[in-house]
C-alpha cells in the first residue's frame, strides 16, 4: 500500500494550531496590523530603555562637565551635551525611566479604578449607577490641564501627586467606557441563564462579566499609558512635575531646551523626538490591539 504524503499547506496549518495563543496573536498581529507591529516595536523599546536606563546609560543622569557643554551630537555624545555639560543621550534614557514608571503605575491605577466603577455602576445600573455617572460627568466637565494645575498648585510637585491625580483623573473618566461594555454584556443569555440559578453577584461579576470586557480594558491601559505619560510631560513642561534634577522629558523640553533652542537645538529635539515616537507608538498598538481583541472588531481568522 502506498502511503500519500500530507501537504504542506496541511503540516503548516497544523502547526499553526499547536502554536500557542499568544504566538498566534503576534502573527495576526504583524499580518493584519503592520503599523500596530511596529508600535508594539517602539513600545517594548521604550520598554526597555526606561527598565535598563541605570546600565545602558553611559553617563549618570546630573554628571556636569563644564568643558563640554553645549556640545553638538559627536561619537562621544550621540545627542549631544545640554548647558551644563550633562550627555543628552544619559537624560533621555534616565527620562525614559521615570516615564516608565509613572505610565504604568498612574495607567494601572486608572484601570483599577475604571473597572470596579463600570462594572459596579454598568451591571447594578439603577439609583447607584444614576448617582456615580452624575458624579462622572461632573468630573469630566472640568478641563483636564486646569483640573492638574489647580491640585498640584494645591498639594504640590511630586512623583506621588502626580501618579495619584493621573490615576484618578484617567480612572473617573475612563469608567464610561467600561460601563458601556458592561451593559452590553449584562444583557447576554449566559448572564440571564447564571442570574435564574441563583448565582452571587460577585460570582457572576468574576466569572461572566469581567472576563467578557477584559480586551476592552487591556485597550484602555496601553491607552492610558500614552495619555499619562503626555500629561506628565506637560505638567513637568509647566514646572508642576516631577521637580528637577530629575531629567523628566516634559522639565528637559521647558528647560534648557527652550532657552537654548536656536543655539543649540539638540536640547529639544532629543526629548521632543522621544516623547513623540513613545505617545504615537503606544496609541497605533492600542487601536491595534482594539481590532484584534474586539469580536465586534476584528476580522475572521
Amino acid at each position: 500500500m502506498v502511503e500519500v504524503a500530507q501537504p504542506a499547506t496541511g503540516a503548516l496549518t497544523s502547526r499553526r494550531r499547536d502554536a500557542g495563543p499568544f504566538v498566534r496573536f503576534i502573527v495576526r498581529l504583524v499580518r493584519e496590523k503592520p503599523l500596530g507591529a511596529f508600535g508594539a516595536a517602539i513600545f517594548l523599546l521604550f520598554l526597555a530603555c526606561g527598565l535598563l536606563a541605570d546600565v545602558v546609560a553611559p553617563h549618570g543622569m546630573n554628571q556636569i562637565n563644564p568643558i563640554a557643554r553645549l556640545k553638538p551630537p559627536s561619537l562621544q555624545a550621540p545627542l549631544g551635551t545640554d548647558s551644563l555639560g550633562r550627555d543628552m543621550l544619559s537624560r533621555v534614557l534616565y527620562g525614559a525611566q521615570l516615564s516608565v514608571i509613572i505610565g504604568f503605575s498612574a495607567a494601572a491605577i486608572a484601570t483599577v479604578i475604571s473597572v470596579v466603577l463600570g462594572v459596579l455602576t454598568g451591571y447594578l445600573g439603577g439609583k447607584v449607577d444614576m448617582v456615580v455617572q452624575r458624579f462622572v460627568d461632573a468630573w469630566m466637565s472640568f478641563p483636564d490641564l486646569v483640573l492638574l494645575i489647580v491640585v498640584v498648585s494645591v498639594i504640590g510637585p511630586g512623583m506621588p501627586q502626580v501618579i495619584g491625580l493621573l490615576g484618578l483623573l484617567f480612572g473617573i473618566a475612563g469608567s464610561r467606557i467600561v460601563r458601556g461594555a458592561v451593559i452590553s454584556v449584562r444583557e447576554n443569555m449566559y448572564v440571564h441563564a447564571a442570574q435564574s440559578t441563583g448565582a452571587s453577584t460577585l460570582r457572576i461579576l468574576w466569572h461572566h462579566i469581567l472576563p467578557n470586557v477584559t480586551p476592552i480594558v487591556i485597550v484602555l491601559f496601553t491607552t492610558r499609558v500614552g495619555a499619562v505619560i503626555l500629561a506628565e510631560s506637560g505638567l513637568s513642561f509647566i514646572g508642576l512635575g516631577v521637580p528637577p534634577p530629575a531629567p523628566t522629558w516634559g522639565g528637559m523640553l521647558s528647560g534648557a531646551g527652550r532657552v537654548f533652542m536656536y543655539d543649540a537645538p539638540w536640547l529639544a529635539l532629543a526629548p521632543g523626538i522621544c516623547l513623540t515616537l513613545v505617545v504615537y507608538a503606544v496609541n497605533v498598538f492600542g487601536d491595534a490591539l482594539r481590532d484584534l481583541l474586539d469580536p465586534r472588531l476584528r476580522s475572521a481568522p
